[in-house]
């Protein structure tokens, strides 16, 4: 990911939930690059030991940290950047959340078929190499194009609408929803 103006550290605390979300973005750009090696490697080597742990960190990443990414966008940030608009930037911020609140059900659908296939690789079957492959680039192409997304148009504009105030609110609902305590 390229860096974003106002987002100069990926290893943000809570207290920068902006930079939070911009470095969550890297680690799922990390896993889709670990999807695209897997995808590589099943056909060669099986669902060997490699093959079965890399399954197995990417179904804990997806089940966990990208459910609880997309819950702080739809629950907490997108709320907020709303209390912060007034006028036609609303129409506009409305057309960009619906958008990307449609994109996270539409990641959330590649998700559940590329999930039942990892469990597959987990257990120990390789699933027939052109299926597994055809759904890792579906997967792939929809979340790094949404992330591309959020990087341009919805983190800079909260940065931009978003105050200190609404910045630490949005970080503790975040440290909340992972029970964890703000840095």
């Amino acid at each position: 990911m390229s860096s974003l103006p106002g987002f100069p550290n990926p290893a943000a605390g809570m207290d920068e939930p902006l930079q939070v979300l911009a470095a969550c973005h890297e680690r799922i750009e990390r896993q889709c690059a670990t999807l695209q090696r897997l995808a590589s490697h099943l056909p060669v080597n099986g669902a060997d030991p490699a093959a079965r742990t890399a399954a197995s960190g990417v179904i804990r990443y997806f089940t966990t940290a990208a459910v609880n990414h997309h819950a702080d966008e739809e629950i907490d940030l997108f709320p907020a950047l709303f209390e912060a608009v007034a006028g036609s930037d609303a129409i506009c911020l409305r057309a960009l959340t619906e958008s990307l609140a449609a994109e996270h059900c539409s990641l959330a659908g590649h998700w559940q078929r590329l999930q039942s296939l990892l469990e597959k690789v987990g257990a120990g079957e390789t699933p027939p190499a052109v299926s597994f492959a055809d759904t890792v680039t579906a997967f792939t192409a929809a979340y790094r194009a949404h992330i591309e997304r959020e990087n341009r148009e919805l983190l800079p504009m909260a940065a931009r609408l978003l105050g200190p105030d609404d910045l630490a609110r949005l970080g503790q609902a975040m440290s909340d929803r992972r029970q964890i305590s703000p840095r």
